[in-house]
């Protein structure tokens, strides 16, 4: 399991990669691997790692990729609160 947050497996990746994935974004957006709740802060490198193994290039090459700040969870009471207050 590379991401676990999506839990996509190694292979999955692997095959993305095969199918022409050549940054971390392609992999995102084809396996949705670095999309779950910590955003690829555990994945992304392993990500890379496989797109430098694939391609014979540097990890450097291929990191950060696209970088979004964590969500955090929103209760019902505070979306209700923002209509009220319109």
């Amino acid at each position: 399991m590379v991401c676990r947050c999506e839990e996509v497996t190694k292979s999955e990746i692997e095959e993305a990669i095969r199918n022409g994935a050549a940054s971390i974004d392609d992999v995102k957006k084809a396996t949705h691997s670095a999309m779950g709740y910590c955003q690829g802060k555990t994945c992304r490198r392993l990500i890379a790692q496989l797109l430098a193994q694939y391609y014979k290039r540097p990890v450097s090459d291929f990191l950060p990729g696209s970088i979004r700040m964590p969500v955090g969870p929103v209760t019902i009471e505070e979306l209700a609160k923002l209509t009220e207050d319109r």
